[in-house]
Protein backbone atom coordinates (compact mmCIF):
# COMPACT_ATOMS: atom_id res chain seq x y z
CA UNK A 1 0.00 0.00 0.00
CA UNK A 2 1.25 3.79 -0.80
CA UNK A 3 1.80 5.87 2.21
CA UNK A 4 -0.08 9.13 1.21
CA UNK A 5 1.49 12.56 2.41
CA UNK A 6 -0.59 15.09 4.20
CA UNK A 7 0.45 18.80 4.20
CA UNK A 8 -1.13 21.74 5.81
CA UNK A 9 -3.42 23.53 2.94
CA UNK A 10 -2.09 26.41 3.43
CA UNK A 11 1.46 24.64 2.73
CA UNK A 12 0.29 22.87 -0.54
CA UNK A 13 -1.14 26.02 -2.09
CA UNK A 14 1.73 28.37 -1.23
CA UNK A 15 -0.14 30.35 1.23
CA UNK A 16 1.97 32.28 3.46
CA UNK A 17 0.69 35.29 5.60
CA UNK A 18 2.73 37.28 3.27
CA UNK A 19 1.01 36.30 0.02
CA UNK A 20 -2.66 36.86 1.09
CA UNK A 21 -1.41 40.12 2.79
CA UNK A 22 -1.59 39.22 6.49
CA UNK A 23 1.00 41.71 8.30
CA UNK A 24 2.88 40.88 11.69
CA UNK A 25 1.33 42.43 14.49
CA UNK A 26 3.43 45.56 15.67
CA UNK A 27 4.89 46.16 18.66
CA UNK A 28 2.55 47.16 21.55
CA UNK A 29 3.19 50.30 23.40
CA UNK A 30 3.97 48.35 26.42
CA UNK A 31 6.57 46.17 24.95
CA UNK A 32 8.14 49.06 23.09
CA UNK A 33 8.53 50.92 26.52
CA UNK A 34 10.44 47.43 27.86
CA UNK A 35 12.40 47.79 24.71
CA UNK A 36 13.59 51.33 25.66
CA UNK A 37 14.38 49.71 29.13
CA UNK A 38 17.23 47.32 27.68
CA UNK A 39 18.25 51.01 24.92
CA UNK A 40 18.93 52.89 28.28
CA UNK A 41 20.78 50.27 29.75
CA UNK A 42 23.21 49.86 27.02
CA UNK A 43 23.49 53.32 26.91
CA UNK A 44 24.39 53.97 30.60
CA UNK A 45 27.42 51.23 30.31
CA UNK A 46 30.52 52.97 30.95
CA UNK A 47 31.28 51.79 26.75
CA UNK A 48 28.83 54.72 25.84
CA UNK A 49 28.96 56.97 29.22
CA UNK A 50 32.69 57.69 29.05
CA UNK A 51 32.67 59.65 25.46
CA UNK A 52 28.69 61.25 25.82
CA UNK A 53 29.62 63.26 28.54
CA UNK A 54 28.18 66.64 29.88
CA UNK A 55 31.60 68.64 29.55
CA UNK A 56 34.11 68.62 27.14
CA UNK A 57 36.94 66.20 28.75
CA UNK A 58 36.19 61.97 28.70
CA UNK A 59 35.93 59.49 30.78
CA UNK A 60 37.40 56.03 31.59
CA UNK A 61 37.44 53.09 33.01
CA UNK A 62 34.78 50.65 34.32
CA UNK A 63 34.58 53.46 37.21
CA UNK A 64 34.56 56.58 34.70
CA UNK A 65 37.43 58.24 36.01
CA UNK A 66 38.42 61.38 34.61
CA UNK A 67 40.68 60.36 31.25
CA UNK A 68 44.50 60.91 31.73
CA UNK A 69 46.44 63.38 29.64
CA UNK A 70 44.03 66.15 30.18
CA UNK A 71 42.19 64.54 26.91
CA UNK A 72 38.95 67.27 25.82
CA UNK A 73 36.46 66.95 23.02
CA UNK A 74 38.09 69.76 20.82
CA UNK A 75 36.10 71.68 18.23
CA UNK A 76 35.12 68.48 16.34
CA UNK A 77 34.74 65.96 19.18
CA UNK A 78 38.67 64.65 17.79
CA UNK A 79 40.79 65.97 20.56
CA UNK A 80 43.27 69.02 19.84
CA UNK A 81 46.50 69.45 17.93
CA UNK A 82 49.18 67.43 19.44
CA UNK A 83 46.59 65.20 21.78
CA UNK A 84 44.14 63.97 19.06
CA UNK A 85 42.09 61.02 19.88
CA UNK A 86 43.75 58.97 17.11
CA UNK A 87 47.28 59.63 18.28
CA UNK A 88 46.44 56.98 20.67
CA UNK A 89 43.64 55.23 19.67
CA UNK A 90 43.99 53.13 16.62
CA UNK A 91 41.50 51.51 14.25
CA UNK A 92 41.77 48.20 16.57
CA UNK A 93 42.68 47.26 20.25
CA UNK A 94 46.09 46.55 20.46
CA UNK A 95 47.26 42.78 21.41
CA UNK A 96 46.28 41.54 25.46
CA UNK A 97 49.62 40.77 25.78
CA UNK A 98 50.00 44.62 25.54
CA UNK A 99 48.86 44.77 29.14
CA UNK A 100 45.93 46.58 30.34
CA UNK A 101 46.28 49.82 30.09
CA UNK A 102 47.05 50.26 26.98
CA UNK A 103 44.44 52.79 25.17
CA UNK A 104 41.74 50.48 22.61
CA UNK A 105 41.06 51.42 19.40
CA UNK A 106 38.13 51.15 16.64
CA UNK A 107 38.02 52.66 13.55
CA UNK A 108 37.18 56.85 13.85
CA UNK A 109 37.94 57.03 17.22
CA UNK A 110 36.39 60.24 18.88
CA UNK A 111 33.73 61.65 21.03
CA UNK A 112 30.22 63.74 19.57
CA UNK A 113 31.09 67.55 18.45
CA UNK A 114 30.29 70.00 20.71
CA UNK A 115 27.88 71.83 19.36
CA UNK A 116 25.63 68.31 19.40
CA UNK A 117 26.73 66.65 22.66
CA UNK A 118 24.71 63.64 22.47
CA UNK A 119 24.76 63.24 26.28
CA UNK A 120 24.29 60.08 27.97
CA UNK A 121 25.82 60.50 31.56
CA UNK A 122 23.40 61.23 34.19
CA UNK A 123 20.27 61.59 32.00
CA UNK A 124 17.49 60.27 32.89
CA UNK A 125 15.18 57.44 30.57
CA UNK A 126 12.67 60.33 29.60
CA UNK A 127 15.49 62.85 28.69
CA UNK A 128 17.55 60.47 27.27
CA UNK A 129 14.75 58.80 24.93
CA UNK A 130 13.79 62.55 23.68
CA UNK A 131 17.12 63.46 22.60
CA UNK A 132 17.18 60.43 21.28
CA UNK A 133 14.14 61.20 19.27
CA UNK A 134 15.07 64.95 18.21
CA UNK A 135 17.23 64.96 15.28
CA UNK A 136 18.56 68.94 16.70
CA UNK A 137 20.13 66.76 19.85
CA UNK A 138 20.93 63.27 17.49
CA UNK A 139 23.09 64.38 15.02
CA UNK A 140 20.36 64.95 12.52
CA UNK A 141 19.40 61.12 12.18
CA UNK A 142 15.89 59.77 11.82
CA UNK A 143 15.13 56.58 14.15
CA UNK A 144 16.20 54.42 11.58
CA UNK A 145 19.54 56.02 10.80
CA UNK A 146 20.01 55.17 15.10
CA UNK A 147 18.94 51.96 14.31
CA UNK A 148 20.98 51.40 11.96
CA UNK A 149 24.36 53.40 13.95
CA UNK A 150 23.26 51.07 16.56
CA UNK A 151 23.11 47.54 14.75
CA UNK A 152 26.38 48.50 12.66
CA UNK A 153 28.56 51.46 13.24
CA UNK A 154 32.40 49.98 14.22
CA UNK A 155 32.63 52.52 16.72
CA UNK A 156 29.48 51.53 18.66
CA UNK A 157 30.25 47.52 18.35
CA UNK A 158 33.81 48.14 19.96
CA UNK A 159 31.25 48.47 23.06
CA UNK A 160 31.09 44.35 22.75
CA UNK A 161 34.37 43.92 22.49
CA UNK A 162 36.97 46.63 24.59
CA UNK A 163 39.79 44.82 24.77
CA UNK A 164 41.53 43.72 27.94
CA UNK A 165 41.04 45.46 31.46
CA UNK A 166 37.42 46.35 30.27
CA UNK A 167 33.93 45.11 30.69
CA UNK A 168 32.05 44.78 27.78
CA UNK A 169 28.40 46.25 27.61
CA UNK A 170 26.42 44.35 29.50
CA UNK A 171 23.56 43.38 27.22
CA UNK A 172 23.81 41.17 23.97
CA UNK A 173 24.19 43.36 20.54
CA UNK A 174 21.56 41.19 19.76
CA UNK A 175 19.24 41.80 22.48
CA UNK A 176 19.78 45.38 21.94
CA UNK A 177 19.16 45.34 18.25
CA UNK A 178 15.88 43.47 18.61
CA UNK A 179 15.03 45.99 21.53
CA UNK A 180 15.54 49.33 19.27
CA UNK A 181 13.17 47.44 16.33
CA UNK A 182 10.49 46.48 18.95
CA UNK A 183 10.75 50.12 20.12
CA UNK A 184 10.72 51.84 16.96
CA UNK A 185 7.95 49.63 15.81
CA UNK A 186 5.98 50.46 18.82
CA UNK A 187 6.03 54.21 18.35
CA UNK A 188 9.23 55.17 20.10
CA UNK A 189 7.37 56.03 23.44
CA UNK A 190 9.44 58.20 25.87
CA UNK A 191 8.76 56.92 29.97
CA UNK A 192 6.67 59.54 31.76
CA UNK A 193 9.67 59.77 34.30
CA UNK A 194 12.63 58.22 34.85
CA UNK A 195 15.54 58.70 37.31
CA UNK A 196 19.05 58.79 35.95
CA UNK A 197 21.80 56.45 36.34
CA UNK A 198 24.44 57.59 38.36
CA UNK A 199 28.41 56.73 37.47
CA UNK A 200 30.50 54.82 39.66
CA UNK A 201 32.44 57.80 41.29
CA UNK A 202 32.66 59.38 38.45
CA UNK A 203 34.99 61.92 39.42
CA UNK A 204 37.26 59.65 42.00
CA UNK A 205 39.12 57.03 42.13
CA UNK A 206 42.43 55.59 40.30
CA UNK A 207 43.97 57.99 37.88
CA UNK A 208 45.62 54.96 35.92
CA UNK A 209 42.91 52.96 34.80
CA UNK A 210 42.35 51.69 31.85
CA UNK A 211 40.76 54.21 29.07
CA UNK A 212 37.64 54.05 27.82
Amino acid sequence: MKTLSIRPISIALGLTAASIGVRAEAPSKASAAAAFGTIYKVLQSPRCVNCHIKGDSPLQGDAGTPHTQNVVRGPEGKGVPGLACTDCHGAANVPASYGPAMPPGAPGWHLPPPEMKMVFQLVSKRDLCASLKDPKRNGGRTLEAIASHLESDPLVLWGWSPGEGRGPVPIAHDELVNAVKAWIGGGAPCPATGEATALPKSAEGSQTASPN
